[in-house]
């Protein structure tokens, strides 16, 4: 199979970076950036499997399930990211989003030798968290073909769950394992092969798509304020002041009150003051309403 390297996209020579040693600073920056406007011109060709994958993660974790992302390398370290953020952006439970990389955490930091080779590390790892029906799996790889990953789908598929395939090459082999591929052309890195470029990029963007509107679907935003957000540090404790403001257009001091006695969840706060409820009372309203705050205003 490596014989056939060159012929991914993402391996190819780019034409436009051959001189790319005997360039300026600012002609090198210039050149990256007019490659990295590529990479929206290409996720936008593949909206609508990026739409296909979002109704899937909707419906698992409508009902209980989990979203997974295995990865190996950048990929892999993309998908850790990932997950991470959605604690804190969406208030979801760490167990809901998680990302696993192969060679396990250390492999956050350095290069894990001969673990993303590992066609049976990926079904491992798929059998110790646990997957199963009612999951979905992301498997990704800008190449599409790493071993890690394609053992990774299989062993998910085998396991019931709903997969999905994200890679930034035409007809890659991880899409024979999934039940959705979003396959990006993003062409020829900068650096010849160098996928933690335009790859990499292409490859959070997506992720990011990925997770904000499954998020919004499940109702942990309302209009476009994160009302979910875990207010953990003095920064987001300013900003679940300033979405209790916007929502209702109480004053910074009445925002602060609110926030108090809702036990410094904003969703509780803010039906507080549009209902007129107390804290318990309030809670249990939006608990009705499915922790989605705009039912509980409107519906009860």
């Amino acid at each position: 199979m490596d014989e056939n390297l060159h012929q991914l996209q993402t391996e190819m020579r780019n034409p436009a970076s051959e001189r790319l040693d005997q360039m300026t600073a600012l002609e090198i920056v210039t050149l990256m950036n007019e490659e990295d406007h590529k990479v929206a011109v290409a996720i936008k060709r593949v909206l609508p499997q990026v739409a296909e994958a979002v109704e899937q993660i909707v419906q698992a974790l409508s009902g209980g399930g989990r979203l997974f992302y295995f990865g190996a390398g950048t990929s892999g370290r993309l998908g850790v990211l990932d997950a991470a953020e959605c604690p804190p952006t969406f208030g979801t439970d760490a167990s809901v989003v998680r990302g696993i990389i192969a060679g396990g955490a250390q492999a956050m930091t350095e290069a894990i030798e001969g673990a993303e080779d590992s066609h049976e590390l990926g079904r491992q790892d798929v059998r110790e968290a646990g997957v199963g029906q009612g999951d979905v799996v992301v498997g990704i790889a800008a190449s599409g073909r790493t071993p890690y990953v394609l053992g990774a789908l299989e062993e998910a598929r085998a396991r019931q769950a709903a997969t999905i395939a994200l890679s930034c090459n035409p007809d890659p082999d991880s899409s024979k394992s999934a039940d959705i591929a979003i396959n990006i052309e993003v062409g020829p890195e900068v650096v010849t092969g160098s996928t933690r470029l335009k790859a990499g990029s292409a490859t959070k963007m997506v992720l990011n798509m990925l997770t904000t509107a499954s998020m919004v679907q499940l109702g942990k935003v309302y209009g476009n304020l994160m009302v979910n957000v875990q207010a953990t540090n003095q920064k987001l404790r300013e900003r679940a002041k300033h979405i209790v403001m916007q929502v209702t257009g109480a004053s910074y001091e009445e925002a602060a009150r609110l926030l108090g006695e809702a036990a410094g969840d904003v969703r509780v706060a803010i039906v507080m003051q549009k209902t007129g409820l107390a804290a318990k009372e309030a809670a249990e309203r939006l608990a009705r309403a499915g922790n989605k705050v705009r039912a509980a205003i409107e519906h009860g």
